[in-house]
């Protein structure tokens, strides 16, 4: 595996890359900044019981009764989700999250059930949903919950009609799983033509190399990978009250 070249600053995907990869995508011109929009939506993707667990513990533990769940990982992101929703909300930002859907016997999970063995368990010893968003992120009665079933935020949901009631030209994406439903929202939404941002320490993944692939993957050509703390700096700086969001309580869609 190669090391980062002299005056590169150190990504999550750079043990996973070889030289002739890095090679490759400097010729083809891959990995262009393509900068941030001038009305952002936050896009939370997915943080809940199911994908974070009900406590903080490895992720080989943890996935023995939340099978989707990132571990430790998971725990990590939370307060840097947590931090970005709060700057969001203090400079009227819209704040949207998905979660899942589905009915109590399962038939409408379709494709999900052809691929994990497991997909018809159900939590053990918690009485908890794991379709609930985790509580230090709960969503406020400005934001907006999206249900959905399938990878991308934007399949069979409304996402891109309240988009474009709220005037938005970009979106900045935290969330699980990076290689999934991260992925596939980041995908539609640069298909969208819209500008798209995920914040690196923000997203989580039960898999290491697939958590750093795929953040260099969309780095490289679908948005721009940045850490938090670039993020937050870009979200600080923007005039406050751009948007009419919603005033009433907090529902799912």
């Amino acid at each position: 595996m190669s090391e980062v070249s002299k005056g590169e600053s150190a990504r999550v995907w750079d043990p996973f890359l070889t030289e002739r990869d890095r090679e490759v995508i400097g010729i083809a011109g891959y990995g262009a900044r393509q900068g941030f929009g001038a009305r952002p939506a936050l896009l939370i993707v997915d943080v809940n019981y199911a994908f974070c667990g009900d406590k903080r513990e490895p992720v080989q533990q943890s996935i023995l009764r939340w099978r989707q769940s990132g571990g430790e990982e998971a725990w990590d992101a939370l307060p840097v989700i947590a931090d970005l929703i709060g700057l969001a909300r203090t400079k009227g930002l819209p704040v949207i999250y998905t979660t899942g859907s589905e009915r109590e016997d399962k038939w409408d999970r379709g494709g999900w059930l052809w691929k994990n063995s497991r997909s018809r368990e159900r939590p053990k010893a918690t009485d908890l949903d794991g379709n609930t968003i985790m509580p230090q992120i709960a969503p406020a009665p400005q934001d907006i919950v999206i249900c959905k079933q399938k990878p991308s935020a934007f399949h069979g949901t409304n996402l891109v009609d309240y988009l474009f009631l709220l005037k938005c030209d970009s979106v900045i994406v935290m969330g699980t799983a990076t290689s999934g439903c991260v992925r596939a929202t980041v995908v539609d939404a640069f298909s969208h033509n819209l500008r798209v941002t995920v914040v690196e320490d923000g997203c989580f993944e039960r898999c290491q190399a697939s958590h750093a692939v795929n953040l260099f993957d969309m780095n490289s050509k679908y948005a721009d990978v940045l850490p938090s703390g670039e993020v937050r700096m870009f979200m600080a700086g923007l005039e406050t009250g751009l948007f009419d969001l919603p005033n009433g309580s907090s529902g799912k869609v």
